[in-house]
C-alpha cells in the first residue's frame, strides 16, 4: 500500500532518479521512516535505493549527530527534497529541529521541496502540528514548498499522507 502511493505522487515527476536527504534529531525517526517507505518493516541502516515503476529513489539518513553536522552539505548536491524528520514529544528539543530546516538556504537546496514529518504522533501528550508549525516559523519559508505531517514512524501511520 505504502509503495502504490508513493509511485503515484512521484510520477508527476518526468525523470526517472529522484535524491532525497532525510534529516532529523538523533531517535525522531528517520531511519524507521526511510524503512517504512522502502520494505514496511524496521531496518538499523541508513542508505536505501527504492525503485518503483521502474523511477529509482535514491534515500540517504542523515545523522544529526554533531560530529557529522560538517559534512552534511557533501550530501545536498542535486537534492530534490528533503524530509526533516521532528520528535513530536521532545519539547525541549523541537528548537533543535528549527535548524535543521535552514539547510534549506544551502545554494545546492534553491529548488528543494521540504516535508517534515511530525513524527511519534502515538504517544498522549505529544506536540499538536499547529504547535510545532508555530516553533518551527515555517511561515518564515517562503522560497520553498513544505508540508508538516503528522505520523508515526513505528507504525507508519499517515507517511503516505505526507507524500501527497
Amino acid at each position: 500500500m505504502v509503495k502504490i502511493l508513493f509511485t503515484r505522487i512521484w510520477k508527476l515527476f518526468n525523470h526517472q532518479e529522484h535524491k532525497v536527504s532525510i534529516v532529523g534529531l538523533d531517535n525522531a525517526g528517520k531511519t524507521t521512516i526511510l524503512y517504512q517507505f522502502s520494505m514496511n518493516e524496521i531496518v538499523l541502516s541508513n542508505v536505501e535505493e527504492i525503485v518503483i515503476n521502474n523511477t529509482c529513489f535514491l534515500m540517504r539518513d542523515v545523522g544529526d549527530q554533531e560530529f557529522l553536522r560538517s559534512s552534511w552539505n557533501t550530501y545536498y548536491k542535486n537534492t530534490e527534497f528533503v524530509i526533516v524528520v521532528g520528535d513530536s514529544t521532545a519539547r525541549e528539543r523541537i528548537f533543535v529541529t528549527r535548524g535543521l530546516c535552514k539547510i534549506l538556504a544551502h545554494e545546492d537546496q534553491r529548488k528543494a521541496g521540504l516535508l517534515i514529518f511530525a513524527s511519534i504522533q502515538d504517544v498522549k501528550k505529544c506536540m499538536t502540528i499547529t504547535e510545532i508549525y508555530q516553533v518551527l516559523k515555517l511561515t518564515s519559508v517562503k522560497d520553498h514548498q513544505w508540508h508538516i505531517q503528522a505520523c508515526c514512524a513505528l507504525t507508519g501511520e499517515d507517511l503516505c499522507q505526507g507524500l501527497q
